[in-house]
């Protein structure tokens, strides 16, 4: 069968941009989670960046405080068939100064320039998904603020 003229555009398996590893081992808090798949322009030429992982354990260290210069969309997709909306967890995460304690599947706009984080995974019943969705060729993080981490 000749090769297929889009199969390029269809990413099944997981790979990391330079420099990123499936566990960080300095700060730990990757073993609680799993990446499923990642995607940016280093992936394949021309995408904007999406990151996905299964959350399955409760992590009281997570992902710090921190502004980037695009849009960034975050989703928290429960996994219950019959309860689409229940997270199956719960999980922390600030907005500038606010709190939010997050319990039901949901997208957060975290706008250019907006504070975001820390993202704490304070209680798992059940796996869920993960999405970091940004309007940009590479995932970066700017002015990363460990104080309220």
């Amino acid at each position: 069968m000749p090769e297929r003229k889009y199969k390029k555009y269809i990413l099944e398996e997981l790979k990391l941009p330079e420099g990123v590893r499936q566990k960080d081992e300095e700060h730990g808090y990757y073993d609680k989670n799993t990446r499923v798949l990642w995607l940016e322009d280093e992936i394949m030429k021309g995408s904007s960046s999406i990151i996905c992982s299964w959350y399955r354990k409760a992590a009281d260290q997570g992902t710090p405080a921190h502004t980037h210069d695009f849009d960034e969309i975050l989703g928290f997709i429960g996994c219950d068939y019959d309860n689409p909306s229940d997270l199956g967890g719960e999980v922390e995460l600030w907005l500038e100064d606010e709190i939010y304690m997050l319990k039901k599947s949901c997208f957060v706009l975290c706008p250019s320039g907006m504070r975001h984080c820390p993202l704490k995974v304070r209680r798992v019943d059940r796996p869920f998904l993960f999405l970091a969705f940004s309007v940009t060729p590479k995932y970066i993080k700017d002015n990363i603020d460990l104080s309220i981490s």
